[in-house]
């Protein structure tokens, strides 16, 4: 071997190390960094004519299928996250079956208060018990009928959110695909690139999942599990008008209530085939078109009931057909072309109630008694008391066919929202268990200090060994000099 040729394959050896421990050196500052990719220096032998190392590239080491089962975990915890938290909050609102404050307990309370005013009907005090706890569970009822309207509008507003969200993730993917493209072309690094393109897909995918297809040059195409192209060359772009606030009666049914457009085309949002569904942005459709409905109608059913239940001709003698029973729809009799919204609407006669102006012992001898009758008969009050543990099959609702008395139809209400709540915990539970695993597979496969630090003095010792030849080179160049 000449001088030259080992002075040349010295220098070379130096070089490649130092690219080597720059590597490292940036492996280790972003274990902890999202989306970072661990990199790892390629190297291969120079010819025969010119001996050494040549440093091909350095590569970006990322493993395509963890990578896509962890945004699918990602995904699945997006969309569970935001329907358990409608779920317990529907189900704290109309309490738990074990609830001193549920529906059923206010049930339970104004039943009591008609026994105990039937004991002693001359009792003004008893009387004013009835209306109290009369409102009480008219308050209850209308206070979880503004919650599920509270989450739904809150929803509206997340999508809105989201969906500008996702247009700026979506433009900006499209435009670091255009740089990658360049810098490939001119054979530059591109690991930095692809390390912010995958954090924005990583966004893109917990509101909408997609698929990620590889295009030539560097560049990828998104398509939704549904089946929408949001970017293949060019970014689509979603439009939604958000609302203020929303009501029961607004629905998307209804056209109260903005859909989803892709690029200027109406797209599905309902969770079985919506375009988009399974993501965030999904679970927040869902909550707003389908869980805050049917929690609306569940409630307005029930207070449907207690409406005709009191409602009935035959039980006070001083109405007049069309006159509102104890409880009322704001003061009036109950229209089944109304229903919707009801439970907001829900009041106790004002006849009767004396925060209202009314007088309590019409409850006593007929709502629409004009003047007090015997202070003894507790008659009116025993048939309202018998009202509430007659079977009747609901007028609507989800409580099946069969004859139920009120304290079932409340009843039915608090459980169905307790299992659901509990089913909702349950796939929360599972997906983030899930998302856990799969981040630590990914995490596996990344950057491990400490092999990078064993790596690192392997570099060094090589730094060490290719400077020692250069002494020796330099020291064997001085004594031909010297000769």
């Amino acid at each position: 071997m000449s001088l030259s040729t080992a002075l040349h394959g010295a220098l070379s050896g130096l070089s490649a190390a130092g690219r080597a421990s720059g590597v490292v050196s940036e492996n280790i500052a972003n274990a902890l960094t999202p989306g970072y990719a661990k990199r790892s220096i390629i190297l291969s032998s120079n010819s025969e004519v010119s001996p050494g190392v040549r440093v091909l590239g350095i590569q970006r080491q990322a493993n395509p299928g963890i990578i896509s089962s962890r945004r699918q975990a990602d995904a699945e915890f997006s969309n569970a996250n935001p329907l358990a938290s409608f779920q317990t909050r529907f189900a704290s609102a109309v309490g738990d079956p074990t609830d001193t404050d549920s529906i059923t307990a206010r049930l339970a309370a104004f039943d009591s208060s008609l026994i105990s005013a039937s004991s002693r009907p001359d009792s003004a005090q008893r009387l004013d018990d009835v209306a109290i706890k009369a409102n009480d569970l008219v308050n209850l009822i209308n206070n979880a009928s503004d919650t599920v309207q509270k989450m739904r509008s809150e929803a509206d507003r997340k999508i809105s959110i989201q969906v500008e969200r996702l247009n700026k993730a979506l433009s900006d993917v499209e435009d670091l695909n255009v740089r990658i493209t360049a810098l490939e072309a001119g054979n530059a690094p591109t690991a930095a690139l692809l390390d912010q393109r995958q954090v924005l897909i990583d966004e893109i995918n917990n509101i909408a999942p997609v698929n990620v297809v590889e295009r030539n040059y560097g560049q990828v195409a998104l398509y939704t599990i549904g089946g929408a192209v949001l970017l293949d060359g060019q970014a689509a772009t979603l439009e939604f008008t958000p609302v203020n606030t929303i009501v029961p009666e607004m629905t998307l049914t209804s056209g109260g209530l903005s859909g989803l457009t892709l690029n200027g085309n109406p797209i599905r949002t309902d969770s079985l085939r919506g375009a988009l569904r399974g993501g965030s942005l999904s679970a927040q459709f869902e909550i707003r078109d389908e869980l805050g409905v049917e929690a609306q109608a569940e409630l307005d059913s029930v207070a449907r009931d207690l409406i005709e239940r009191f409602e009935d001709p035959a039980l006070d003698p001083t109405l007049s057909p069309g006159d509102p029973g104890l409880f009322t729809d704001n003061g009036n009799a109950f229209d089944p072309l109304t229903e919707i919204g009801l439970s907001a609407r829900l009041r106790v006669n004002p006849d009767a109630d004396p925060e209202q102006g009314g007088e309590s012992w019409r409850l006593r001898d007929g709502l629409g008694a004009v003047a007090p009758g015997p202070s003894g008969d507790a008659r009116f009050l025993q048939s309202l008391q018998s009202v509430l543990e007659t079977a009747r099959v609901p007028g609507s609702g989800n409580f099946g066919t069969g004859a139920l008395t009120a304290s079932e139809i409340s009843g039915a209400l608090v459980s169905s929202a307790a299992q659901a709540e509990a089913v909702s915990d349950q796939r929360l539970v599972f997906s983030s268990a899930s998302l856990t695993e799969m981040k630590n597979a990914e995490l596996s496969q990344g950057v491990d200090s400490d092999e990078e630090l064993s790596q690192l003095i392997l570099i060094e010792q090589a730094y060490a060994a290719n400077a020692r030849m250069l002494q020796v080179v330099d020291e064997l160049m001085e004594t031909l000099l010297r000769l």
